[in-house]
């Protein structure tokens, strides 16, 4: 169930949150939050790299749009298949990016 609010959809169902962590190095930042929808098997994600107060790439199934994944200004849709499948595409992506691991510093 959900509600829009100036054009934003809010989830007014309670979620469970299982996974938030938010890692700043410098002018970048990691954060990652993973919620379980209440009485069922689905989960709910944000999960992004921020330079410079930008966006840079994300991963998420909010906006009532789907599974999908922001580069930069371009969004596609993204296979889901599970969290560790999602964590693991975050984290090759962001090497990528960033041309080095986000321990590597």
């Amino acid at each position: 169930m959900t509600k829009s609010i100036s054009g934003y959809i809010i989830p007014t169902m309670k979620a469970k949150l299982l996974l938030y962590t938010k890692e700043i190095k410098g002018d970048e930042i990691v954060e990652i939050k993973i919620w379980q929808l209440p009485k069922t098997r689905q989960v709910k994600f944000s999960v992004v790299y921020i330079k410079s107060g930008k966006r840079l790439m994300g991963y998420d199934n909010a906006e009532g749009k789907g599974y999908h994944r922001h580069c930069g200004e371009k969004e596609e849709t993204y296979h889901f298949e599970n969290i560790w499948k999602l964590l693991e595409d975050f984290k090759s992506d962001l090497k990528r990016l960033r041309r080095r691991d986000w321990d590597e510093d």
